[in-house]
């Protein structure tokens, strides 16, 4: 890549590649998300609804969804958009969501925060945890740094590659003034996505605070901070200049923290950052008062949390639990990201969610894993700096008074006492994926939502809530939307699988499957251009929130409140730099579960708490897709 040679005198290369494009420059063009029409989102409402209640509650229902549509709901509507075309710097859903994150008082981990780990290093011997922690870091900066230069490649979402990725579309783009350039990506079928999370990916931390946290980020901090054995470290990744470290000397300073033999604190001040936001946001309070803001600054200034640590990882299980929670005296979970590195050498991040949504961390784990495995900065022959390492880095001491330690024993007993009870399982399916499913014209996603609708419904007889989020950030400020996957067809279609075999032919089968995956094409398209209900829905009880209304009654329906308490909540992902994602259920009776669909195989990683059976689930999953691949492929299935 151009620049890859830009050596500093710091000795690195210290930009991933210079884009020839400004990171930014399609920024200012980028189209605004749209408010739906209220009598849209009322449709879409009821078809949501539709498969989750009987015919009396659907009446009821359906009168207040009417009602509402032509009282309150219309005011509401009318100010929200009002309001929309007073800021078109922004989205109508950035305050009410950053607010919805921000003011939920419930820890962070388990609750919001997610993983993605990486696949390992396709070279064995850099999968070692100094090397592949000293890599990583050194392609984390350069990210950072080629970033906020304004080298990094625009984030786009091409359409007709052949035409829009490619040299000259860029060298000619790059002149169109940023006011109309997204007009000029268009044209060529490309759509530039939204990139104002970027910028808190780094020296960033979501503080608590009473009743509503804050996000701060301080770009000035030059530093790391890193986490092993529930001890902190720092020391300055970059030089007064704004080049980066040697990585010799990154390596020499990782050397210098594995082999500190300081024992574990009695007292871990990470526990901390696992409480519900209030109880944190007072003992805080407490720390700071106690003398420890010096040390607390350089938390939450740092670069990001590197977590090191000292066990290797036994299997897929094992590793969503380190990625998706660990032992949180070694983890900080209010920093954007904690990138994760155990003793073998894997690795993966925890993200907090409030400030970013998966695209802005999954493009950095792309570039990071591309990066840090085709030139990476040493290798397992290369020697660290001879540097005083006892003099650059800072181990931080915590002052800490008995409320505080009362305070962490009692964060680490509800920690140890919620991760008890959480289950994790996974499952592959090997008999087929994306290839077969496209031959046989339908979606691969459809179908992995309809396996998972089939297996609920083997396993509980019932239909439920169902949440899968989908990217708005082919919008300015976009966030995320909902696609609600369970529908009268997935319904019917589940049935006739599990309840109504014998009285369907093969060809009745194929046709409702192929029912299924259109009107979810339809749903997933509908949400991309930022046509769902739920964010709209959302918005509106927001503005009557915040304009002190009494609650319409709509919102105060029974169906509306089922229909937002998600039993099954889902989220997909592909990407050649990620094994696994996964995230924890969104209520104690709910499952959460992150697929993967692959050219010839599916992956299940699914989250419970007692309330529910995760691997019987999983099960009820696996025969949910036999069944289903077997009919696309023509074969008479038994029950």
């Amino acid at each position: 890549a151009p620049g890859r040679r830009g050596y500093s005198s710091a000795g690195s290369a210290e930009f991933l590649h210079r884009s020839i494009v400004p990171t930014m420059h399609y920024q200012r063009s980028l189209p605004r998300l749209p408010v739906p029409k209220l009598e849209d989102t009322i449709t879409r409402y009821l078809n949501a609804q539709k498969p989750l209640l009987n015919d009396d509650q659907f009446r009821k229902t359906e009168e207040l969804a009417h009602a509402f549509e032509k009282g309150i709901g219309r005011e509401l509507h009318e100010q929200l958009v009002a309001q929309d075309n007073q800021n078109k710097h922004t989205s109508y859903i950035t305050g009410p969501w950053f607010d919805m994150y921000l003011k939920a008082r419930d820890p962070v981990v388990l609750n919001f925060n997610a993983f993605m780990s990486f696949n390992p290093d396709p070279k064995p011997e850099y999968n070692d945890q100094l090397i592949r922690a000293t890599n990583m870091t050194v392609s984390a900066i350069r990210f950072m740094k080629t970033f906020r230069a304004g080298y990094l490649e625009p984030e786009v979402f091409h359409l007709n590659p052949e035409k829009s990725d490619t040299e000259i579309f860029k060298k000619i783009i790059r002149f169109v003034p940023s006011s109309i350039s997204w007009f000029g990506a268009y044209m060529v079928n490309a759509y530039p996505l939204d990139m104002s999370q970027y910028f808190r990916l780094f020296n960033s931390t979501r503080l608590p605070k009473l009743n509503k946290d804050e996000l701060y980020t301080d770009e000035k901090a030059k530093h790391l901070l890193v986490l092993r054995n529930g001890n902190f470290y720092v020391f300055d990744v970059i030089d007064r200049d704004g080049n980066m470290l040697k990585p010799s000397e990154i390596q020499a300073h990782f050397k210098y923290i594995l082999n500190d033999n300081s024992p574990a604190p009695a007292f871990p001040l990470g526990y901390l950052s696992s409480e519900n936001r209030d109880t944190w946001a007072l003992l805080r309070k407490t720390l700071l008062e106690n003398g420890n803001e010096e040390a607390l600054q350089k938390v939450d200034s740092a670069m990001f949390c590197l977590s090191l640590d000292d066990f290797p990882i036994k299997d897929f299980v094992h590793l969503s639990h380190t990625m998706l929670h660990g032992d949180a005296a070694n983890r900080w979970y209010d920093k954007s990201f904690n990138l994760i590195i155990t003793k073998d050498g894997t690795a993966g991040i925890n993200f907090e969610h409030s400030w970013g949504d998966g695209v802005a961390v999954l493009r950095f784990q792309n570039e990071v894993f591309k990066d840090s495995t085709k030139t990476p900065a040493i290798s397992p022959q290369s020697q660290p700096a001879s540097v005083d390492s006892s003099r650059a880095v800072q181990k931080l001491e915590f002052k800490l008074n008995d409320a505080l330690k009362a305070g962490i024993t009692k964060a680490k007993q509800k920690f140890d006492a919620t991760v008890e009870s959480l289950s994790l399982n996974l499952i592959q399916f090997q008999e087929g994926g994306k290839e077969l499913l496209k031959q046989k014209k339908v979606s691969p996603d459809a179908v992995a939502q309809l396996a998972i609708q089939m297996a609920f419904l083997r396993q509980y007889d019932q239909t439920v809530a169902t949440y899968e989020s989908c990217s708005t950030a082919a919008f300015k400020h976009g966030r995320t939307e909902t696609i609600r996957p369970a529908s009268v067809h997935t319904k019917k279609c589940s049935e006739a699988f599990v309840k109504e075999l014998s009285k369907h032919s093969t060809e009745e089968l194929q046709k409702l499957i192929v029912e299924c995956s259109k009107y979810h094409g339809r749903l997933t398209k509908e949400a991309a251009m930022g046509q769902g209900f739920d964010r709209h829905l959302f918005s509106l009880r927001y503005l009557a929130l915040s304009k002190g209304l009494a609650l319409p009654d709509f919102y105060q329906d029974q169906a509306y409140a089922r229909l937002n308490h998600n039993i099954l909540s889902t989220s997909t992902l592909v990407s050649p730099a990620v094994q696994l994602g996964g995230f924890g259920p969104v209520v104690s009776d709910g499952f959460g579960v992150g697929y993967q669909v692959q050219d010839d195989w599916m992956g299940f990683n699914v989250s419970s708490y007692p309330a529910r059976n995760g691997e019987e689930f999983l099960q009820c999953t696996h025969k949910s897709l036999e069944d289903i691949f077997n009919v696309l492929k023509g074969k008479k299935i038994g029950s």
